[in-house]
């Protein structure tokens, strides 16, 4: 008699569906996958290019030159006062695109699922996703989902790619500042860092204070129509305003001295801040951008900001100056001068 098992009649069982959570399975490639798929993402993001699931998306730009970025967000606690991954990985790559003066067109989405992560949460990532794609005026046209072990990730990593097409005329480059420029922010800055780690801190103020994340295409298009001498854009995200000054003083060989008291800063920001013994000008936004424009254009181009519901509080924060390259400097409240230099090491980790 033979003690070999007996494998008639047995078969691998398919997977089931129906799963409150995210499953190894979902990553697979199989019957959950195309399910994942069919009932969270396409629902979100339907358009005639994504809708035909091919590994990439053919299409035609318009005329003019072409504007590519990535980014990969990797945020702790997913969702925050404002906000969460999803519309932070959309606006952070649309504004990405947008400071090279490019109008945002189209966007890729990779999504790196934990096992175990609520699909409830999912979904609302995902409609946040597609509420920020809709306000950017931007397409998801093609993308990928992995999933990892439980542990391999904080509930979800998202990688965005975007493309964007610069009108004719338009150059912005951190090398093209002019002593005598301008420097202007287009609202109170450090909103989006101290929303995260108020909450990751348990903080609590008597307003809470909402991430500022916001794409910010429509806003440099009126700044561009205002200001057509604008010479230089960006989002201080990482490092925050005080790093976007060092990397514009640094590619333009020129010094930048910034007015304190004209920085716009929320007073509930300013005192999480001050709690967590923290720099404002180091922390990070997702809804501003820091401007450089020639002085003559300076009144044109800070009405167009503050004309717009994102730029309501912006501010000329400073000027360009000759003779100290690379160097910036500010004026603190007392009239004391002192180097605004870069930061040094990682202040906040994971807030984007």
């Amino acid at each position: 008699m033979s003690d070999a098992p007996d494998f008639d009649g047995m078969s691998c069982p398919a997977p089931l569906s129906g799963h409150d959570t995210v499953q190894l399975a979902h990553g697979a490639g199989g019957r959950l996958s195309a399910e994942l798929i069919d009932a969270h993402v396409l629902p979100r993001f339907r358009n005639d290019l994504l809708a035909k699931l091919e590994d990439q998306a053919v299409f035609t730009l318009p005329p003019g030159r072409v504007a590519f970025s990535t980014d990969t967000f990797v945020v702790t606690p997913l969702e925050f006062p404002g906000g969460d991954i999803g519309d932070l990985a959309v606006n952070g790559t649309v504004n990405d695109v947008a400071m090279s003066g490019a109008r945002p067109l189209y966007l890729s989405v990779g999504l790196v699922l934990e096992e175990g992560l609520p699909l409830a949460v999912l979904d609302r990532i995902l409609g946040s996703m597609e509420r920020a794609a809709l306000a950017a005026g931007v397409s998801v046209v093609t993308g990928d989902t992995k999933v990892v072990d439980r542990g391999g990730c904080d509930g979800m990593f998202v990688n965005t790619s975007g493309i964007g097409v610069v009108p004719a005329g338009v150059s912005l480059s951190a090398a093209s500042l002019r002593p005598g420029d301008a420097v202007l922010v287009s609202g109170t800055i450090a909103d989006h860092g101290m929303a995260v780690m108020s909450v990751r801190e348990g903080l609590s103020f008597r307003s809470t204070i909402q991430s500022d994340t916001a794409a910010l295409g429509g806003l440099v298009a009126d700044l561009l129509a205002a200001a057509p001498g604008l010479r230089a854009l960006r989002d201080p995200t990482r490092g925050g305003l005080a790093t976007t000054l060092n990397e514009f003083a640094r590619a333009s060989r020129v010094g930048i001295r910034v007015e304190e008291g004209a920085v716009p800063l929320r007073p509930d920001t300013a005192a999480a801040c001050e709690i967590l013994g923290l720099d404002p000008l180091n922390v990070a936004n997702e809804g501003k951008l820091v401007a450089v424009v020639p002085a003559g254009e300076a009144s044109a181009a800070l009405a167009a900001l503050r004309a717009h519901p994102l730029g309501r509080d912006a501010a000329v924060i400073g000027e360009v100056v000759a003779g100290e390259p690379g160097l910036v400097t500010l004026r603190t409240a007392l009239g004391v001068e002192r180097i605004l230099d870069l930061p040094l090491g990682l202040q906040l980790p994971r807030i984007c």
